[in-house]
């Protein structure tokens, strides 16, 4: 199994969890894969109507929140058996805290879950924080390499192209998430532009925070 590494050498802007959370969160490294398992099959099934919906060749870029807590899965599996995977970690690092943050920004500005007090909101807000938080462990046991970082900035840069700007095939490939963005046709409404703009800021932000980890251990593999 491969070695996790030190939290210590990194500043709180990069590793911003408790070092004895991230240690627990190791430790049970196989019940977050569980939870991630679990959540992908509940990803699928909210987007099964979407899904059914989408022109086929588009399909893989509809399941945002689905295929990036699977993408944890294959992140912690191939850390657990050994096997340095880094398009994987970087994969799951920038799709579980884009997806993650998204859906809370959404929650707390569109859907406005303070006030409704949906408890579904609420599931949906905990549940994807989670997926945020999960994603700042990933780094002590995963390198971000550079082709691994490009591959996440690729895929999820074209995601936000697909969802709200150019469809290319079919229509615009953003979840129908709540009453305020539920068609995919209708982008004039305010709620279009927060989960839009949300969007690209959190593929800027996770990219960026993977390339300064890589920075950093770079610095201080080479005594910087």
């Amino acid at each position: 199994m491969a070695q996790e590494r030190s939290s210590i050498d990194l500043p709180t802007y990069l590793a911003p969890l408790p070092t004895r959370l991230e240690a627990f969160a190791l430790r049970f490294a196989w019940l977050i894969v569980a939870v991630n398992l679990a959540g992908t099959v509940f990803g699928f099934w909210y987007y099964r109507f979407q899904l059914g919906n989408t022109v086929p060749v588009m399909v893989p870029f509809v399941p945002d929140s689905p295929l990036a807590t699977l993408c944890m899965v294959g992140s912690i599996v191939a850390w657990k058996l050994g096997r340095e995977r880094s398009w994987i970690h970087a994969l799951a690092f920038v799709g579980n805290l884009k997806y993650g943050l998204w859906v809370v920004v959404v929650q707390l500005t569109i859907n406005d879950v303070l006030t409704s007090g949906d408890p579904y909101y609420w599931f949906l807000l905990v549940g994807h924080f989670g997926m945020a938080l999960q994603a700042l462990v990933i780094y002590r046991y995963g390198e971000f390499t550079l082709p691994g970082v490009g591959v996440a900035a690729l895929w999820f840069g074209f995601n936000d192209v697909v969802d709200y700007f150019v469809p290319i095939v079919g229509d615009y490939h953003h979840t129908y998430f709540g009453p305020h963005l539920v068609s995919a046709g209708d982008h004039g409404v305010p709620a279009h532009d927060v989960a839009a703009t949300a969007a690209v800021a959190l593929t800027v932000l996770a990219t960026a925070l993977a390339l300064a980890i890589r920075v950093r251990r770079a610095q201080i593999g080479g005594g910087g």
